[in-house]
């Protein structure tokens, strides 16, 4: 361990914390501040506001989809990175990943260029079927769960390294099916990586903004997501109202960290 001077020790803690404060904290208390500057007008105004209720609903909907949806394939795509060996790993491993690397705005074009009904590779065939994706909900889910993928799976690859596969190996020799293990040994294993991957996929999901914008023809009570919301209201000059709905936002966010915190149980030394 490298030992380390008092005052080096207090000016390290003191960077540290001035960056999370003035990159976080600050912002986050103005946020809030420009919030209930007037009491809860800004909040009631909006909350009363059919078009703002209705965004907000669409952004949980949107958002309880696409947490699901890449709960399951995350963990089965974990399962596959770490239990398995393929021709192919490596290449699906780094394309997890890619949607950290890409803008948002760059996968939303690319959902447009695939689905769009007019010209899109399977979005004609999709919309003489009868299903509209882009400009639809389908187009907000599959948008919100590209930008949230890795996060599930990152958090679920590194326990199940960490905890290796021996209890898996000796269930099966006790006659366990793949399922039987997979219950009982496997995800009681790595429930709190999922329960975080979940929370922090909650939070990118709700608050996507990029891809959403650019599959979405931001029609209020319809294809608006809070987000968009937010942008709208900002730019129509009523500041209260956008302050309202991202201040929601944000605490949607804060409480699904309170509490993941609150359950999850104590570890003593």
């Amino acid at each position: 361990m490298v030992s380390t001077s008092t005052p080096t020790k207090w000016a390290l803690r003191l960077v540290a914390v001035g960056y999370v404060f003035y990159l976080v904290a600050w912002p986050v208390g103005l946020l809030i501040q420009r919030t209930f500057e007037g009491g809860l007008t800004n909040l009631t105004d909006a909350l009363t506001d059919s078009n703002v209720v209705a965004a907000l609903a669409l952004t949980g909907k949107v958002a309880v989809a696409a947490v699901a949806i890449n709960l399951v394939f995350g963990v089965t795509i974990s399962m596959l990175l770490v239990r398995y060996e393929f021709p192919g790993k490596r290449v699906l491993s780094a394309l997890v990943d890619v949607p950290l690397s890409v803008s948002p705005v760059v996968v939303g074009l690319a959902l447009v260029l695939v689905y769009n009904g007019r010209d899109g590779w399977l979005g004609t065939g999709l919309e003489d079927n009868g299903i509209s994706v882009i400009f639809a909900t389908p187009g907000l889910v599959m948008a919100t769960c590209f930008v949230a993928l890795p996060l599930v799976i990152r958090e679920v690859v590194p326990v199940l390294s960490e905890i290796g596969d021996e209890q898996e190996q000796a269930a099966r020799s006790l006659g366990a099916n793949a399922p039987q293990t997979f219950w009982r040994i496997t995800l009681p294993s790595i429930k709190w990586a999922v329960v975080y991957g979940v929370v922090l996929s909650l939070a990118r999901s709700v608050g996507e903004f990029g891809a959403v914008k650019v599959v979405s023809d931001n029609v209020a009570g319809k294809t608006q997501t809070a987000t968009l919301s937010v942008e709208k209201s900002y730019q129509n000059f009523a500041q209260g109202q956008a302050y309202a709905i991202a201040f929601l936002l944000v605490m949607v966010c804060v409480a699904s960290l309170i509490v993941v915190a609150l359950l999850r149980p104590k570890v003593h030394d």
